[in-house]
C-alpha cells in the first residue's frame, strides 16, 4: 500500500488560492497555446510532477516559478498572485520611468566620439561572478571593451559612474532576473548593504558571487538567490566577505 508523506506542511488558504487561480488559467489557455504540463516542465527546467504540485497546491509558488508560469501562459503574475507580483517588482530594483529592468544605453560604433550626455563604462569579459555553485576568482585584468549609458539615467539611479564596471554572470541561481551569461553593471562605490538589494561580493578566498544580501544579528550576512528551489541561503560572518559593489543593471535576453 502506498505510504502518505504526512511531513509536508499544508499550504495556507492564500497559497492554495494562488495555485487554484494558476491552474484555472492553465486549463483555460492550454489548448490555444498548445501547451501541457510536460511542455511547461521543459520550459522551466523541472520535472512534470513539480509542475503538477504547483498547480494543485502541494508546493507553494515562489517568485521564480511565478515569473516562468506567467511568461509561458502569457499573463501577468498579478492575475494569480498579487503577493508574488509585488515581490517580483521589489526584486527588479532597477526602474526607469516605471519600466522594470530597463535602462537606456547608447548605440554606437567603437570609434564614435563620446557625447557629453554619455558615460563609458568598462567591460571585463574575462571576469565572471558566480550565480550558481561554481566559484570564479576575480582577477585584476584590463577592460576588454566598453558600454555607454546615458549619464542622466545613472545619476537618477544614484550610480557613481566613475566607479562603475560591467562583468559577466555565470550560473542560474539568480534567474529569471539575472540569466546565465548576462552582463551586469556594478557600482563599486556603493558597498553599504541594504537588505534585499543585489551585490557582487567576494567570499573568503577571493570567491566571487552575485546575490541578494541581508544583514543578520551578530555581525553576519545572508546571501540569497532568486532561484531558491535549487539554491539555499548562505550565511557568513561580515569579516569573511568583501562587498565589491551594488548591481545597478543587468542585460536580459529571453529565448
Amino acid at each position: 500500500m502506498e505510504k502518505t508523506d504526512n511531513r509536508k506542511k499544508q499550504l495556507t488558504p492564500e497559497l492554495l488560492e494562488e495555485s487554484k487561480k494558476l491552474k484555472s488559467i492553465f486549463e483555460s489557455k492550454k489548448k490555444d497555446l498548445k501547451i501541457s504540463q510536460g511542455s511547461i516542465a521543459d520550459f522551466m527546467g523541472i520535472n512534470q510532477s513539480s509542475v503538477s504540485h504547483y498547480l494543485n497546491g502541494l508546493n507553494p509558488l515562489n517568485a521564480n516559478a511565478a515569473a516562468k508560469f506567467a511568461k509561458i501562459l502569457q499573463v501577468d503574475i498579478n492575475e494569480f498572485s498579487p503577493r508574488l507580483a509585488k515581490e517580483v517588482n521589489n526584486l527588479v530594483s532597477i526602474t526607469v520611468n516605471n519600466q522594470p529592468n530597463t535602462i537606456e544605453i547608447s548605440t554606437y560604433n567603437e570609434n564614435d566620439p563620446v557625447e557629453n550626455d554619455e558615460v563609458v563604462i568598462p567591460i571585463f569579459k574575462d571576469v565572471q561572478l558566480s550565480a550558481g555553485c561554481g566559484r570564479v576568482a576575480i582577477s585584476e585584468l584590463q577592460a576588454s571593451s566598453t558600454i555607454r549609458f546615458k549619464k542622466n539615467i545613472l545619476i537618477k539611479q544614484g550610480v557613481s559612474f566613475n566607479y562603475a564596471i560591467c562583468v559577466t554572470v555565470s550560473g542560474n541561481s539568480m534567474e529569471p532576473f539575472i540569466q546565465d551569461g548576462a552582463l551586469v553593471g556594478i557600482d563599486t562605490a556603493n558597498t553599504n548593504i541594504v537588505d534585499g538589494k543585489i551585490y557582487a561580493v567576494v567570499i573568503e578566498n577571493d570567491l566571487a558571487r552575485v546575490k541578494q544580501l541581508y544583514r543578520l544579528p551578530n555581525n553576519r550576512v545572508r546571501l540569497r538567490s532568486f532561484n531558491r528551489d535549487e539554491y539555499e541561503d548562505e550565511d557568513y560572518s561580515l569579516e569573511d566577505i568583501r562587498v565589491v559593489g551594488k548591481v545597478f543593471w543587468s542585460s536580459v535576453l529571453w529565448d
